[in-house]
């Protein structure tokens, strides 16, 4: 009786939707991404779940606020590249 997946090659939409701990490797949900200022155009490093209002160092305009979960970026910064997609298949 052959089961209905594979249990040692999981696909990577199987993996993103597990809890982090229950992976087949652990990975964290979290990430750091560079967000560039609209106004003066200078790079910051945001974490992905800050639980702050990030601002920008050289303008003090708001870049991320927190949602109670992921920073929600404001407007005028692009969505960050999905960060599970970057899972390397074992």
């Amino acid at each position: 009786m052959p089961l209905a997946r594979d249990l040692l090659h999981p696909s990577i939409e199987l993996q993103r939707r597990q809890h982090k701990k229950k992976r087949l490797v652990q990975s964290p949900n979290s990430y750091f991404m560079d967000v560039k200022c609209p106004g003066c155009y200078k790079i910051t490093t945001v974490f992905s779940h800050a639980q702050t209002v990030v601002l920008c160092v050289g303008c003090a305009t708001v870049l991320c606020q927190s949602s109670g979960g992921k920073a929600r970026l404001t407007e005028g910064n692009p969505p960050p590249p999905n960060a599970l997609s970057l899972l390397v298949d074992l």
